[in-house]
């Protein structure tokens, strides 16, 4: 309840901070947008993997399109795409062996998964005039958003007594909240370095197929998660907007 809680505030506290940006920060005479793409792994937590186990990352692919509307507010519009994998063999227990019901189970997940999103970034530090080239332009952020999510995967077991109930196979489309946190480095006037992580809260717990398994071998209460981390490559497009006067009478310029 307390993770369903803080995953709802992100993005009502994020909204909140860059509205309140937007409107008491006046608006940047330049403006800037990019067009960037991005390789990293996706992860998947959930009940064939408990905790997040980097040995588990598999490859996966975004596209995204990011435009500021403040000095430290920018939206961003992502597709992403990778794959997923679990099994219960990587799970270790206090004395660091599988525990015993993963011993039992022997379950394991594979598939793949798409997601469309849109977040909002909050910038730390000045990162959209960057034509001063005689300092480093970075920033750290933090995100948030709403995301809609397809995800396909197969869950096997090799225990021959639970194939019955446990090998399933199906896709699930649903609503994801993103969030995390990252790092943006303008390499120069127009190239910028992108460094994120971030994690994906979704309302279900059938990413899995375990869901409505029976409570002694599953955990019917914790809803899957899923994880995007990745280093990105973007290029700046630049907008010089019209001083006041000129901007309903472009004549005036000539």
């Amino acid at each position: 309840m307390t993770f369903f809680r803080i995953s709802l505030a992100l993005p009502a506290g994020f909204l909140l901070v860059g509205s309140a940006f937007f409107v008491a920060t006046p608006v940047l005479a330049q403006h800037t947008s990019e067009l960037g793409l991005g390789v990293g792994a996706t992860n998947y937590k959930g009940e064939v993997s408990p905790q997040l186990q980097w040995q588990n990352s598999r490859p996966a692919l975004t596209v995204f399109y990011r435009r500021d509307v403040s000095v430290p507010v920018t939206l961003r519009a992502s597709l992403t795409a990778g794959f997923l994998r679990a099994t219960d063999a990587n799970v270790k227990g206090v004395n660091g062996d599988v525990p015993p019901l993963q011993q039992y189970r022997q379950l394991s997940l594979k598939g793949g998964l798409v997601e469309a999103a849109g977040v909002v970034e909050y910038n730390f530090l000045d990162y959209h005039q960057r034509r001063d080239q005689h300092r480093v332009h970075l920033s750290p952020y933090l995100f948030a958003g709403l995301g809609l999510y397809y995800v396909n995967t197969t869950v096997h077991t090799a225990n021959e007594a639970l194939k019955a109930d446990f090998d399933r196979q199906g896709a699930k489309v649903g609503l994801a909240i993103p969030a995390g946190a990252g790092l943006k480095v303008a390499l120069n006037e127009y190239f910028n370095l992108g460094l994120e992580m971030g994690v994906r809260k979704t309302f279900t717990d059938q990413l899995d197929h375990t869901g409505d398994q029976t409570p002694l071998l599953v955990n019917s209460h914790d809803q899957d998660w899923y994880y995007y981390s990745g280093i990105s490559l973007s290029y700046t497009f630049y907008k010089i907007r019209c001083p006041a006067p000129y901007d309903h009478n472009k004549r005036l310029l000539r």
